[in-house]
């Protein structure tokens, strides 16, 4: 969830439409949170839904960067992926993910040698980094006993990370932290995401799933760098394919897959860390 965007009308300083952007964050916050708290079902098809408009955000990204990508076998790799994740869990997503992987690239073979491996490389890329990581979002809301609030807890992290990065940077931010991926990205900014993140953190494995204290500070600091990673692995794609927002999509905020950027990133380490830290 990167803290820059296409500028608006009223661009704040750090370059959002403000008032736009929150309204967008509250409303899916709202989506995100109806759906968990009243049908676990309805929070799988949400981010099913989701995840298909950012593969599509992504064909379309990489087409334009050369690379054919066929949609029919991502989109039917990505559903079977997520429904294999929610009804059977981890191995069913892996076994998901590699017949995927295999029909993809079959699906690229009758175009004939030239350009491949570039096709068959970026189709492969989008599998792991969207649906893949998507899954583990997906995996976090299995647990009977407190699947909604491990998936809540995921969320405060990376919103914290979010928040915490964007009011530090516009406050304090005057040390750039990457400025040839990510200008508006600083040091202060950084340091105010990491506060943010683990007391987050902290609050919500003490306070949603009856945790240790220490367990809520890993998370945090865990997921901190995660979603730095995210925001700025998504950066890095947009400015080799030479572009500065997915799509428009999002008022305030640009493309889906503008926001998911950390979410994808953090999925995976949240879930590992709960796991391991926190009984269910």
């Amino acid at each position: 969830m990167g803290v820059e965007s296409t500028p608006a009308s009223t661009p704040s300083r750090a370059g959002r439409n403000l008032p736009a952007a929150i309204a967008v964050g509250v409303g899916l916050g709202a989506l995100i949170l109806g759906s968990l708290f009243w049908q676990k079902v309805l929070f799988a098809v949400l981010v099913l839904a989701t995840v298909l408009v950012a593969v599509d955000e992504m064909i379309k990204a990489l087409r334009a960067g050369g690379a054919v990508i066929p949609r029919i076998p991502l989109f039917a790799g990505t559903t079977a992926m997520l429904l294999a994740a929610y009804f059977w869990g981890p191995m069913a997503l892996l076994i998901a993910l590699a017949l995927t992987v295999l029909a993809t690239i079959w699906w690229r073979m009758p175009g004939g040698s030239v350009g491949f491996v570039r096709d068959a490389s970026a189709g492969v890329f989008l599998i792991g980094y969207v649906p893949l990581l998507a899954g583990f979002a997906i995996l976090l809301v299995q647990p009977e006993s407190d699947g909604p609030q491990r998936v809540l807890t995921f969320f405060l992290v990376v919103v914290a990370s979010d928040v915490g990065g964007y009011a530090a940077g516009v406050l304090f931010g005057k040390h750039p932290m990457a400025p040839t991926i990510s200008p508006k990205k600083s040091w202060e900014g950084f340091a105010g995401s990491t506060l943010a993140c683990i007391g987050a953190g902290i609050g919500s494995v003490v306070w949603l799933l009856d945790g240790d204290w220490w367990a809520g500070a890993i998370v945090g600091a865990v997921a901190v760098l995660t979603a730095t990673v995210g925001d700025l692995g998504e950066s890095m794609i947009k400015r080799d394919l030479g572009i500065k927002d997915m799509s428009n999509l999002l008022p305030g905020h640009g493309g889906v897959m503008d926001r998911l950027d950390s979410l994808l990133a953090t999925a995976p380490a949240v879930w590992l860390l709960l796991h391991l830290l926190v009984k269910g």
